[in-house]
């Protein structure tokens, strides 16, 4: 397995090796990597996982994408010891709400969070890598939330890495900050930046394109643009798709979405082979998704707050992997499409690709007032409290049942106690936090404060990473 850049999908001779991919996150021309082509999984290979533990989906679901990166034994290994930690034993189990209606609860991580079936199985991996090269890096990442943290989980304490995570001063959570900056360890770094999660992003993808300063720090990313957080996702997929019937009956799947990352992992399921019936991308009012697949319209808007604030963004970066295999795979059109999107903040799109686009996604915009109605009503309905996040899922999820027949699984990707405010807000009840949680609100906290300039990043990273001769 080969990987290619959205910005240069032609040029074979720039295919490169997982372990390259892993390590760069981002590709030297600004593009993200994706694979030559898809694994397949046939009939016959889906029914073979039926009853198989979530540990060994992931290993038949993502061994294709390695290469010889990692040793197969090792990544079972890597893997077995990634999952043991969950609270639950079934991963990542299906709680069914009502008929053919299921949540897909993704909290059962040691940050409670969806990012942590990708992240927990991230940090070994780049230890074995990094090992094997005998080299180090700096894990550079931004986060509207739940990233951030799942992201220094995984590379707490790892000699070989230093991570510095940025997110937006004040528009994230009181949990989610504090399950970053309460973490004590010398190799991590939680900033605060003075401006919006796009901001954060904007940053990130600045200092990758820095050059000199990339190869200097040995530059590397955790967020879902790096490839191994996609291929990591589609586990749950493929695993939440046999338990409900799967290759026989296909299945839906309504997902919460911000960064595009999350739901494409649901569309790489697809194209591996995946009956699945209909993939929601369901947003807040932060709606430039909705809008370009309603309306063919992807053009920026101001970012606002909500109670819902993974999903406070406007640049979905991984939405260049959709509009890659919509402009047949031409990392020229692609790149010319960015730029113009960066300089005119509209997104170009001819309507053979826009057709084609709705023909593979349905989305629907969640206000406010609806998503504290979806709290409420499940809450009413089953005694279950789910997060704002979720609920956004699970608002369109039942807006598109109409359309659709089969089992729709709504993806819950965050723990209700991460966002005490807003569920106590919708239903009365204030969840209770999981000791993990109630532990840290009492920790002191580390953090700095930057503005939203480049110069005052990289200088503060130049001043503590290990690479650079940092403390």
């Amino acid at each position: 397995m080969r990987y290619i850049s959205t910005r240069d999908g032609r040029s074979p001779a720039e295919a490169r090796p997982f372990d390259d991919i892993l390590l760069a996150g981002l590709a030297p021309d600004g593009g993200l990597y994706v694979p030559e082509k898809w694994p397949l999984f046939d009939a016959n290979d889906l029914r073979a996982l039926k009853g198989k533990s979530y540990a060994e989906v992931a290993f038949a679901v993502t061994s294709p994408f390695l290469g010889d990166a990692v040793s197969p034994s090792s990544w079972r290994a890597i893997i077995d010891r990634a999952y043991r930690g969950f609270d639950d034993a079934a991963v990542a189990p299906l709680r069914r709400l009502e008929p053919d209606l299921y949540l897909l609860e993704l909290f059962h991580g040691p940050t409670l969070a969806f990012k942590d079936y990708a992240l927990q199985l991230i940090g070994p991996l780049f230890d074995a890598v990094l090992k094997r090269k005998n080299r180090r890096v700096t894990v550079i990442g931004a986060t509207s939330g739940d990233t951030g943290s799942a992201a220094i989980e995984a590379c707490r304490d790892r000699d070989s890495i230093d991570i510095f995570m940025l997110y937006p001063l004040g528009r994230i959570s009181e949990v989610q900050r504090r399950q970053m900056t309460t973490v004590q360890s010398p190799n991590v770094h939680a900033v605060a930046v003075d401006g919006n999660f796009d901001d954060c992003q904007d940053l990130v993808k600045a200092m990758f394109a820095d050059e000199k300063f990339r190869a200097a720090f040995q530059l590397s990313a955790v967020n879902s643009i790096n490839w191994a957080r996609i291929m990591a996702q589609i586990v749950y997929y493929v695993s939440a798709g046999v338990t409900l019937g799967a290759p026989e009956n296909p299945v839906a799947f309504a997902v919460p979405t911000g960064n595009f990352g999350n739901v494409y992992a649901a569309h790489a399921a697809r194209c591996m082979g995946l009956p699945v019936s209909r993939l929601i991308v369901a947003t807040n009012r932060n709606d430039i998704l909705a809008r370009f697949f309603n309306q063919g319209d992807m053009s920026l808007g101001p970012v606002e707050p909500t109670i819902s604030p993974s999903m406070d963004i406007q640049v979905s970066s991984n939405f260049e992997r959709l509009y890659f295999e919509l402009a047949g795979r031409d990392g020229k059109a692609v790149t010319s499409a960015f730029s113009e999107f960066r300089k005119t903040g509209k997104l170009p799109i001819a309507k053979p690709q826009w057709d084609k686009a709705r023909g593979l996604f349905a989305a629907y915009r969640v206000d406010e007032d609806q998503t504290r109605a979806a709290m409420k009503a499940v809450y009413q309905e089953s005694g279950r409290l789910i997060d704002p996040h979720s609920a956004v899922a699970l608002a369109a999820a039942k807006r598109a049942r109409g359309d659709i027949s089969g089992p729709m699984v709504v993806v819950s990707t965050a723990h209700p106690a991460k966002f005490p405010d807003a569920v106590e807000s919708a239903t009365g009840i204030r969840p209770e936090a999981p000791p993990r949680l109630a532990k840290i609100m009492k920790l002191p906290e580390r953090l700095e404060k930057l503005p939203n300039r480049l110069g005052a990043v990289e200088d503060f990273i130049k001043s503590r990473a290990r690479l650079g001769g940092g403390r």
